[in-house]
């Protein structure tokens, strides 16, 4: 695949692309391919640069990526296994752009989250037509409905809002066309997940700079200046506590941390392929062959990638399931779900972290640090011990509501 042209594999966005739904998805997985080649023939260079990812983007939309990657709709979307495989092959060849995608993915769900169906169905065609890019931050509700004040308000104007504040955005703050919040209703106390297209007036976005790691996934701040919100960007209501949330909805926040499992998963196979390819050729402080050290740490190092992808697999069977359930969810599955989640972000991490320390010390490369970085920074706001909290709640005390208030 070259940069700047379409990919031959390319997903045909608005169109109801191949006959059966498994011939799409073998479609979309060999366009995931194809991209990710393409991202890792120039990665290191582009890590170096730490540009805003508006070169990345070009090439997803390019591939038709923003508008396979929506929920799975007639002729349309992508079932949430193959979305995660596509985020995980992405993310294997450069994390920053497999996270930006992990976020849309998620975020283009929302609909069905926080909205009624005839409006989920209507911003999914409009998602996918239009191939709107999707980032955002939506605040998880408090176990007790705590929290520490609204950074967004929103005051009635007519038959809409007029939205105030300013937001910490994870990704792609200057490169999406929709930008996924959560607000506080100034008169009525409500907070309300309302869209904003990112070329609104009244908004601007403060890029982050020089971070450790996922360098080209886009981060930094969206301020929000007297922007006009309409009815028809107001999504739904976001429930203050977990108490008050409906199964379903309470899917979204868990559905956010495993996508973004997947791309901690690929940063380790990345960061493994890519330090075996360097041995084999030689370019490595040992050399392969019969060396019983290295297979050792190879294998070890294997191990621990395969044990943490079964792990997120079976989580990822779950979630799907969740999803594919809908509005019929029952009231206890979210938990299940949430613990599943919280179980394959303790040992992706633990894995992530300890394979890309480990390959520097077999191979000596330019580069080969970014997945180090990538790592560190992609789990720094999710501890462990706090997942391992949440898991150990479930377990022991049969908590009928996810814990995802641990950040």
């Amino acid at each position: 695949m070259k940069r700047g042209r379409p990919t031959t594999n390319a997903i045909p966005h608005g169109t109801a692309g191949p006959r059966s739904a498994d011939e799409r998805r073998r479609a979309l997985l060999r366009t995931a391919r194809d991209v990710a080649d393409d991202l890792a023939a120039d990665a290191i260079v582009r890590d170096q640069a730490g540009k805003p990812p508006t070169d990345e983007t070009a090439r997803l939309r390019e591939a038709g990526l923003p508008a396979a990657l929506t929920p799975p709709g007639p002729g349309r979307g992508t079932d949430w296994r193959t979305g995660c495989a596509v985020i995980r092959e992405i993310a294997a060849a450069d994390s920053s752009v497999g996270d930006v995608l992990a976020r849309h993915y998620v975020h283009a769900w929302s609909g069905r989250f926080y909205a009624s169906q005839d409006d989920a169905t209507a911003l999914e065609e409009a998602s996918a037509r239009e191939q709107w890019l999707w980032t955002g931050a939506v605040h998880a509700p408090a176990p007790d409905g705590d929290s520490d004040g609204p950074d967004l308000t929103l005051r009635p104007r007519g038959t809409g809002y007029v939205l105030n504040g300013r937001r910490s955005v994870d990704t792609a703050v200057a490169a999406a066309d929709q930008i996924l919040l959560d607000a506080l209703c100034a008169t009525t106390g409500d907070v309300l997940v309302v869209r904003i297209p990112a070329g609104a007036r009244g908004v601007t976005v403060e890029p982050a700079h020089d971070r450790l790691g996922q360098r080209l996934a886009g981060a930094g701040e969206v301020v929000l200046d007297r922007v006009a919100v309409t009815p028809g960007q107001v999504l739904g209501r976001r429930p203050h506590d977990e108490e008050s949330t409906a199964p379903f909805t309470a899917l979204a926040e868990p559905a956010l941390r495993l996508a973004l499992c997947h791309v901690g998963l690929g940063i380790a196979e990345g960061a493994l392929t890519e330090a075996r390819d360097l041995s084999r050729g030689g370019r490595a402080h040992r050399l392969p062959g019969e060396d019983p050290d290295l297979l050792l740490t190879y294998g070890e190092l294997a191990s621990a990638a395969q044990t943490a992808a079964a792990v997120v697999d079976r989580a990822t069977e779950v979630m799907a399931q969740a999803l594919t359930t809908g509005a019929q969810l029952d009231a206890e599955e979210p938990a299940g779900v949430a613990a599943l989640v919280a179980t394959a972000e303790a040992v992706t991490s633990k894995a992530t972290l300890h394979i890309t320390a480990r390959v520097l010390e077999l191979a000596d490369a330019p580069g080969l640090d970014r997945f180090w970085r990538n790592a560190r920074v992609l789990t720094a706001h999710r501890p462990v011990s706090h997942r391992l909290r949440s898991v150990g709640a479930h377990y022991l005390n049969g908590s009928h509501r996810a814990m995802a208030a641990f950040r």
